[in-house]
């Protein structure tokens, strides 16, 4: 099965942001509307944050656990 994914516009692009979940700071990079479950029967698509940290790496987290830190 390809992957298959479509990046989706977010008013918090570029900017800092927490990850409710984690605690974790960073920028947010992208948004992503995402198949997250593996199968071809019974897909599972998300919207996910993909948060840029400051030691570089980028966590996902769904997007409705972002919040700005401004």
């Amino acid at each position: 099965m390809p992957e298959v994914y479509e990046h989706v516009p977010h008013p918090l692009l570029r900017t800092q942001v927490r990850d409710i979940a984690s605690g974790a700071q960073g920028e947010l990079m992208a948004v992503v509307h995402e198949n997250v479950s593996g199968d071809t029967v019974y897909e599972r698509w998300v919207d996910l944050a993909y948060i840029r940290t400051e030691s570089g790496r980028e966590i996902t987290t769904h997007v409705d656990n972002i919040e700005s830190t401004s």
